[in-house]
């Protein structure tokens, strides 16, 4: 019998994405929702407890109420909000940090699947932290350039309208209070006493996402210059399917001196790269916001907990 799958909030992007993703399989079955009825508790609460594996692509307070319908012990769940990143009773769905996370992913019937930012983030920091460079008290500065897809239907409709305003042509900084609803997980899972400062950056392009982390030398908690850090995450990365260490150096990595923030788009895969010099060095992660950034790595996961093959119906 094939697993039961069932997206609730599949009208959303991330949901959307997820449902066209999986149309193309033939391994699983989905579980759909007559449209009439996508608010009737009693609808949902019945195909959430009738699914193998569960999506909840819905609002911090919407994923809550829909777990609490889940009595099924079997239904397992792959949340995309930020209700449960934190919480300990779920696993957190980057398997890539280490075999510990991936373990963890395989055996639990609840997961968070990271933000978008997060995720870029946590692949160039948390193994540096876990290495003794940076360390858990380090302030750390970075920054993220996004696509606009991953503000939803709306901001994605005044982007692409023909009569847009010129303002959204230009890049856009946002949640400038410091107060990012990434941060939590950010901090919690990369192991730091404080959270980052981070401003993001909305850019008139669908997909597409670069975090950048500011690394002074002095502030490291061991000497390690580019080669070592870049060494280290290497190391880190080694056979991974989904997560790629770029060479070290500049020209192997940058076009004209530019560097392609929307290389990974249609993929879920997410590029790692150093940059810098011995006193000052910069962490560059890009991904597909859409991608390894949401859709893709909710997927991931739910590869992961029915225990296929990790990268079944993905792009690297």
């Amino acid at each position: 019998m094939k697993p039961r799958i069932y997206v609730d909030g599949q009208e959303g992007t991330t949901g959307l994405r997820i449902h066209e993703q999986l149309a193309a399989r033939t391994d699983i079955e989905i579980l759909k929702i007559d449209p009439d009825k996508r608010k009737d508790p009693s609808e949902r609460k019945s195909l959430l407890n009738a699914a193998d594996v569960v999506f909840l692509c819905l609002p911090d307070a919407a994923s809550r109420e829909a777990v609490a319908l889940v009595d099924n012990p079997k239904t397992k769940i792959i949340d995309a909000s930020t209700a449960f990143r934190t919480d300990p009773a779920w696993a957190y769905g980057l398997p890539e940090l280490s075999l510990a996370h991936r373990q963890t992913i395989k055996s639990s019937t609840r997961v968070a699947n990271p933000g978008c930012h997060a995720t870029a983030f946590l692949l160039s920091v948390y193994p540096l932290v876990q290495a003794g460079i940076i360390p858990p008290s380090m302030p750390i500065t970075c920054f993220s350039l996004t696509g606009y897809s991953g503000g939803g239907k709306k901001m994605i409709a005044a982007y692409e309208d023909p009569q847009a305003d010129a303002k959204l042509k230009a890049p856009r900084h946002y949640a400038l209070g410091l107060n990012h609803k990434h941060l939590p997980e950010m901090q919690a899972i990369a192991g730091l006493k404080h959270p980052p400062m981070v401003t993001p950056v909305v850019c008139n392009i669908h997909s597409g996402l670069a975090v950048e982390v500011f690394l002074p030398a002095r502030s490291l908690a061991i000497k390690a210059g580019l080669a070592e850090i870049h060494r280290v995450l290497a190391t880190h990365y080694a056979g991974q399917r989904f997560v790629k260490v770029l060479p070290l150096g500049a020209d192997a990595n940058l076009d004209s001196g530019f560097y392609d923030l929307t290389a990974c788009n249609g993929t879920n895969r997410a590029d790692v790269a150093v940059f810098g010099n011995e006193d000052q060095i910069v962490l560059l992660t890009r991904e597909d916001n859409l991608g390894k950034g949401a859709s893709g790595a909710a997927i991931q996961c739910m590869n992961l907990v029915l225990g296929v093959d990790e990268g079944c119906g993905l792009k690297s």
